[in-house]
């Protein structure tokens, strides 16, 4: 791999992006729990006796890996959660597109009202930046690998 790569202020600043993303995704979740028990039912891959719980404890996962890349604590462990969180996501998202169903991510929140053709539109976009987001966890989880001598 290139060594700026690497690099300990790219990790850093990765780090960061990722941490304040996932900071700023779990706070409104926490907010809302039943608007996000509707909105992961919207995805209908979830059942129904799991929805609550799922509600409950995904925004303060969000909110434990996003803190804890930030202060740079649990680092590779965080990266691994969100890597995790972002695969489940995108996975998500792209069967409901696949099966043209157009759903509101609930990435950040509850959206305003858009028409079907504008969901789906932004759920190709919502995929594309959960791939470049895994793009940023695979960084720091190479750039904090433990080192063979």
């Amino acid at each position: 791999m290139k060594p700026w790569l690497l690099h300990p202020r790219l990790t850093l600043l990765v780090r960061l992006a990722l941490g304040l993303t996932f900071l700023l995704a779990a706070l409104p979740k926490i907010a809302d729990p039943p608007g996000l028990a509707k909105t992961i039912w919207a995805y209908q891959l979830v059942p129904a006796p799991v929805l609550n719980p799922m509600a409950l404890v995904l925004p303060w996962l969000e909110l434990l890996c996003g803190v804890a890349l930030l202060a740079g604590t649990w680092v590779r462990a965080a990266a691994l959660w969100v890597g995790a969180l972002l695969l489940a996501f995108s996975l998500a998202l792209a069967v409901n597109l696949a099966q043209q169903r157009p759903i509101d991510c609930g990435c950040f929140g509850a959206a305003g009202p858009r028409t079907e053709a504008e969901r789906l539109a932004d759920m190709r976009w919502v995929l594309l930046r959960d791939l470049g987001l895994l793009l940023l966890v695979a960084q720091v989880l190479a750039a904090t690998a433990p080192r063979k001598n």
